[in-house]
């Protein structure tokens, strides 16, 4: 079956900015001290108390002259006089954060803006005919503003649509500062790409599934039979087929991807856990999390998806298994047996070092209908958005479950963070 023929020309090219500011953790530590970030060796790591600690940024200077990049270790760093070292302050980016999401407010208005991230943004801002020139000449401006106001460098991809903007960054810009992909233009730029991962929104797992069907690179995607990888991915599939085309509907404050809409919450261990019934309390605590953010949201899923890392002691490894229960839910309880389910049928009793939960197929959960042969259902769905509402106005560990407070929980030492990491 011959592949349908894309016409561009029914396609608007919108003009979309992704920014993407360069370093911006530890270019915000450096200016916060008065540093010039493009000249101090400098690293945010997430807990200077612990040798382990992972370095969240690193300034160009320390990559280049230490090789000490995000990923890195607190230990790794070597002992040298000019270093900084220095621990996150999620606060404090998140005020520069929203001062530089003001400063996009005077080239695009609000509805326009689509903070994708603390230090990533998307802003659509025309064709040629903007107040402020074309897209390029805007860039430009945006650019010089930021380091004049913040002394912050950046990046910026320009594209018709936020797909291809997102991936000029990530394959061009960020090595140029600002570049422009076209309908016109694209395919050279992105059809070349490999491997798979290279290209945002493709993860290993899906890219050795590709690789086993004979698709290496971007381009043998966009011209692989759409039948076949419909028939293999189902949505998926025909998302994969139009994003490697260059097609994407998005609207800046929508999900890129369409239908990809999930609550998750994952995160790395302090320590390995041995005992698996310690694992399972970590897994009650992150359950209550990914329920709550989805009754924030008004939401219920039906797709429950359970991920164990094992621990570099045991050759690392694991295991991702997901299930469908037959009516959408946001109760706690619901996610947490479903996830023991398919922790009891494909754990191995390795030493588990990662965990991550994740809820989709999503609904809006007053949609769902109520199990007739469940009589409490109702009351717990309740109970938990009466539990949400008063954590909210009293703090997140104002209601723990006993768990937490046992040696293998994790809630009451997260609850002091901001965005993961100490709140200085």
């Amino acid at each position: 079956m011959e592949n349908p023929k894309i016409d561009y020309t029914r396609y608007v090219d919108r003009g979309i900015l992704c920014v993407d500011m360069k370093s911006f953790y530890a270019s915000c530590a450096a200016i916060d001290r008065g540093l010039d970030p493009l000249t101090v060796p400098l690293a945010v790591v997430a807990d200077t108390n612990r040798k382990g600690s992972v370095v969240l940024a690193a300034t160009p200077v320390m990559k280049k002259k230490y090789g000490i990049r995000t990923g890195s270790r607190l230990f790794e760093i070597p002992s040298a006089p000019e270093i900084v070292i220095v621990s996150a302050q999620m606060k404090k980016y998140l005020e520069v954060s929203t001062q530089v999401t003001n400063l996009f407010h005077k080239f695009v208005p609000k509805e326009k803006i689509h903070t994708y991230s603390v230090d990533e943004s998307f802003l659509e801002v025309g064709d040629n005919k903007g107040k402020f020139g074309n897209p390029e000449e805007t860039a430009q401006m945006i650019m010089d503003e930021m380091k004049e106001t913040f002394h912050l460098d950046a990046a910026i991809g320009i594209g018709p649509n936020m797909l291809l903007s997102k991936l000029c960054l990530d394959v061009e810009a960020k090595k140029r500062g600002i570049a422009r992909w076209t309908y016109e233009n694209f395919p050279g730029k992105l059809w070349p790409v490999a491997p798979l991962s290279e290209m945002w929104g493709i993860g290993p797992r899906l890219e050795h599934r590709l690789n086993r069907m004979g698709i290496w690179s971007v381009g043998q995607l966009a011209n692989f039979p759409l039948d076949r990888l419909e028939k293999t991915f189902g949505v998926m599939g025909n998302q994969l087929y139009y994003h490697a085309n260059g097609i994407d509907l998005s609207d800046p404050g929508a999900p890129i991807i369409h239908g990809q809409v999930s609550y998750g919450k994952s995160q790395i261990l302090l320590r390995d856990y041995q005992d698996p019934e310690e694992v399972k309390h970590v897994i009650l605590e992150m359950c209550e999390e990914v329920a709550r953010r989805a009754r924030k949201k008004g939401h219920a899923g039906r797709t429950i998806s359970l991920g164990i890392g094992y621990s570099k002691s045991e050759g690392a490894g694991g295991f991702h298994r997901s299930l469908s229960i037959e009516h959408p839910t946001s109760i706690t309880m619901d996610i947490y047996h479903s996830c023991l389910t398919l922790f009891q049928r494909f754990y191995n009793g390795g030493v588990v070092r990662r965990i991550s939960i994740t809820l989709g197929n999503i609904t809006e959960d007053a949609n769902v209908q109520l199990d007739l042969f469940d009589e409490g259902r109702d009351k717990k769905r309740d109970l938990g958005y009466v539990m949400d509402e008063i954590r909210e106005r009293y703090g997140q560990d104002i209601l723990l479950r006993a768990v937490s407070w046992t040696n293998a929980g994790t809630a009451r030492y997260r609850s002091r963070l901001v965005g993961g990491h100490y709140a200085e």
